[in-house]
């Protein structure tokens, strides 16, 4: 059994405790929100994000961020953009000897970081692995059975995760690539919001088909030129989580981009869904892919209907006018053009 701590009462925080609870494991679950802490206290579950889903009372709830004192494992379950501040805050308080997980998927504002280097900066005396991979919160805490991906630089310490995560619902893979890992998991936030866009305007599955299938590969254009290892984007942190967050109607990152292509302003659909990962990301890839010298025309399109003002329709006609080119971006000869 191991002493957890969950940073997060969000949706997914709350099913991983719940998940680690029925582990067998001690589970302490933090908030910054004394407000929410309370609602689930009184109700006995987060109604406004798990309804229906029972929080098991051996789970402890608390705002007091010192909890991570002298546990053996400490996972994040913090929005992208809060992810640093938080980490920071619970620097101070943490062994060395604990493990630090990350599930926060997304690049950082400003620096455009990853989610790992930002919780290996906050805790540099620390093990670090990330948790990513195909896991609506609404499944994953009713026992729906979900596989997901740990990576870390360190291989015992995703041993660690695995075995401490694992359960009969919930199959948890080893994988060493984290870049590859972590740029899967957050970029397919913004092939979601651009599939829920086509969604919006009423295109159909051949639209969408063509979208997740060339989305995937300017995700791994980006990764490897990061570092990744190309067969990770074919895994369960790369075309598995962009298969379930471009279809499911549990896509907050879907539901934000039927709304803009319905003709709701960005802005508008972001505030009436509420925390759209692939909001923020699509600005942070756009601009990183531009550093980087990598093409990435969806990600291009869709950056700039959320922040210049095109007109959905147009950017489909875009991406449907670019010239031909072969599927593989080879001659015949195989040699690279």
């Amino acid at each position: 059994m191991a002493d957890i701590a969950v940073l997060g009462s969000g949706g997914f925080g709350l099913a991983l405790a719940i998940l680690c609870c029925k582990a067998g494991h001690d589970v302490t679950v933090w908030s910054k929100f004394q407000d929410e802490i309370d609602a689930i206290k009184r109700a006995g579950e987060l109604k406004a994000k798990l309804p229906g889903v029972k929080i098991p009372k051996k789970i402890k709830l608390t705002t007091d961020i010192t909890c991570v004192k002298g546990k053996d494992m400490i996972i994040i379950g913090i929005p992208t953009a809060f992810a640093r501040s938080v980490c920071e805050d619970a620097a101070q308080y943490i062994d060395k000897d604990t493990i630090v997980v990350n599930t926060a998927k997304g690049l950082e504002n400003g620096t455009l970081k990853t989610m790992s280097t930002v919780t290996e900066e906050s805790f540099p005396n620390n093990k670090i692995a990330i948790l990513t991979g195909p896991s609506h919160a609404e499944e994953l805490a009713r026992g729906i059975p979900t596989t997901v991906t740990v990576a870390s630089n360190d291989r015992e310490v995703s041993y660690y995760v695995q075995n401490a995560l694992s359960g009969n619902n919930f199959r948890v893979y080893v994988n060493d690539d984290v870049i590859g890992c972590e740029i899967g998991g957050s970029l397919k936030n913004v092939i979601a919001l651009a599939a829920g866009v086509c969604d919006g305007l009423g295109l159909g599955d051949n639209t969408k088909a063509a979208l997740m299938t060339r989305g995937i590969k300017e995700i791994a254009t980006l990764g490897v030129v990061m570092g990744a290892n190309r067969d990770t984007f074919y895994g369960l942190s790369g075309i598995g989580d962009l298969i379930v967050t471009c279809c499911s109607m549990h896509s907050r990152n879907r539901r934000a981009g039927i709304l803009i292509g319905q003709g709701v302003s960005p802005e508008e659909a972001v505030q009436r869904v509420g925390t759209v990962e692939g909001y923020g990301c699509t600005k942070n890839a756009w601009e990183l892919s531009k550093k980087l010298g990598v093409e990435m025309p969806i990600t291009d399109q869709l950056a700039k209907i959320l922040f210049e003002g095109m007109p959905a329709k147009m950017s489909i006609s875009a991406l449907m006018a670019r010239p031909s080119k072969n599927e593989t971006e080879n001659d015949f000869l195989g040699v690279k053009k």
